[in-house]
């Protein structure tokens, strides 16, 4: 039994592949989408370079994966809880949302949830404290901080059609 091994490989304006090879020998790759989407590929014990499996993630259906890859003491969207009762919570903006398009001020967050966004993520860029003026778009991560009931009641404006 070999050790675990990864490289990297850039493509060109696609992204970069991440090839890991397990201390058993089986390949699996990872490319990393511009776009943030990530296409997972699982090859063949009896011919690594035929593969047995592609399956193209979302960015959401990614951190979502990894989450479940992680320690048991990590929550998928809780990013981290403090005595005050307050977190931080990644959500995702749908294409379909009705702020999809929009400025972050229509949606009136803060007045109507208490919740402050803190970052947007769009695609590899962070976007710190983000104005009123901020133009939202779908696929956008939204960073809030706030009370958990509060974060729920973002995560359901920002899901309205």
């Amino acid at each position: 039994m070999s050790s675990p091994r990864l490289s990297q490989t850039p493509l060109p304006g696609i992204g970069v592949r991440y090839d890991l090879t397990t201390r058993d020998d089986r390949r699996v790759s990872v490319v990393a989408h511009r776009d943030g989407a990530r296409t997972v590929n699982a090859y063949r014990a009896d011919d690594p370079d035929e593969c047995a499996l592609s399956l193209r993630l979302t960015a959401g259906e990614s951190a979502a994966l990894i989450d479940a890859l992680l320690p048991d003491h990590h929550s998928p969207n809780l990013l981290h809880t403090t005595d005050l009762g307050l977190v931080a919570e990644r959500i995702e903006l749908d294409a379909a949302s009705y702020f999809n398009g929009r400025l972050l001020g229509d949606t009136r967050m803060r007045t109507e949830t208490g919740v402050s966004i803190v970052a947007v993520l769009r695609r590899a860029e962070a976007i710190p404290s983000p104005g009123p003026d901020f133009r939202l778009a779908g696929g956008d991560i939204l960073i809030v901080i706030g009370t958990r009931e509060g974060a729920e009641a973002a995560a359901s404006i920002l899901g309205r059609e």
